[in-house]
């Protein structure tokens, strides 16, 4: 959506959640970014992006960071990005013109890959099935959704938002606060989430084919309310959270529940603390909610929430493969959140 608009190394913050500790660990101010993008591969490899076109990269684990700004595109606010191993990424950035960046190379060269121009273009996010399949979307243009898909690891994308016949409502749109407003699942599962006047999600069971679309009861109504970020551990158990961005300490129904895939959504017995712009499973158990008034922790699948963090962090992501779970923050923070 397009109205969204030096700390020491080593700080460790520990809380008790049961009988299980968690752990805030800094591990990179990096630079003086705002971070959004985040994409962790395994418990050696990740990646994170952000404003004035800087990209990082570590290969450890996050103790050492390798920074870049791809030539010509400085300028650029690049909130979501797609790592594949320690060589491969994609960047996508938001706002107009908009566009697709790809690296071979570990970041040392980016090929541009997708560019469009048109004034009204705005990307919130992507995501990818696998290695060679992948999708992303955008805010409405005349009533449809912009919706992208490539097939052979980002090379090339092709337009297919005319596979979504149906319109979006006025006044409805995406939320580019974490890259995390879409998810892909197994078997050609997607869900997108759009908030705004109206908050709704889209759901495709045949990568992008055919989608049905279901109600989302979270606070909704103004342009700064909605679903900022969706998480699904299965096909069927799901989670969403948002809020009020201009008023993040309010916890007025900002946090739900799916069991059958978002076609239905229920209140969590003990919601999180705030406007919440990304959410992760760990496990079936535990999930991660953070956003710029804090960071909540549920041990019983979202049911019930605990503040361990006042922090301001925009992302949170585990690795696709391994146990690392790293957060971004406004102003070039990475974190470690470990759970003991």
């Amino acid at each position: 959506m397009k109205k969204y608009g030096m700390m020491c190394s080593g700080l460790l913050l520990c809380f008790s959640l049961s009988a299980q500790e968690v752990q805030l660990k800094e591990l990179s101010t990096g630079k003086r970014t705002s971070m959004r993008g985040l994409s962790v591969v395994d418990d050696s490899v990740a990646w994170v992006s952000g404003s004035n076109g800087h990209v990082g990269k570590t290969i450890d684990g996050g103790k050492t960071w390798q920074w870049t700004q791809p030539l010509g595109y400085e300028k650029l606010d690049f909130r979501d990005i797609e790592a594949f191993n320690d060589q491969k990424a994609l960047l996508l950035n938001a706002g107009s013109p908009a566009y697709l960046l790809l690296t071979e190379d570990g970041g040392k060269s980016w090929k541009e890959v997708y560019r469009n121009t048109d004034s009204l273009i705005f990307y919130d996010g992507m995501d990818f099935w696998n290695e060679q399949q992948g999708i992303a979307f955008g805010d409405p243009i005349d009533g449809k959704m912009p919706l992208l898909f490539t097939e052979d690891g980002g090379h090339h994308w092709r337009n297919i938002s005319d596979q979504l016949k149906q319109p979006m409502k006025e006044g409805e749109a995406g939320f580019a606060a974490s890259g995390t407003s879409i998810r892909t699942g197994p078997k050609g599962n997607v869900w997108i989430a759009t908030g705004g006047t109206v908050s709704q999600i889209y759901h495709s069971a045949d990568f992008g084919r055919n989608w049905r679309i279901y109600s989302c009861p979270i606070l909704q109504g103004e342009p700064s309310t909605g679903p900022f970020s969706i998480a699904f551990y299965n096909e069927r158990q799901g989670v969403v959270v948002g809020g009020n961005y201009l008023k993040d300490k309010e916890n007025q129904n900002n946090v739900l529940l799916t069991f059958d895939g978002g076609k239905s959504w229920e209140k969590p017995q003990t919601p999180v603390s705030g406007y919440r712009s990304a959410v992760e499973f760990i496990d079936p158990g535990y999930v991660v909610a953070t956003g710029s008034s804090g960071t909540d922790i549920s041990a019983d699948g979202g049911r019930n929430w605990k503040s361990v963090s006042s922090h301001n962090f925009n992302a949170v992501r585990k690795a696709k493969k391994g146990k690392l779970i790293l957060m971004t923050g406004p102003r070039g923070e990475i974190y470690q959140l470990v759970l003991k």
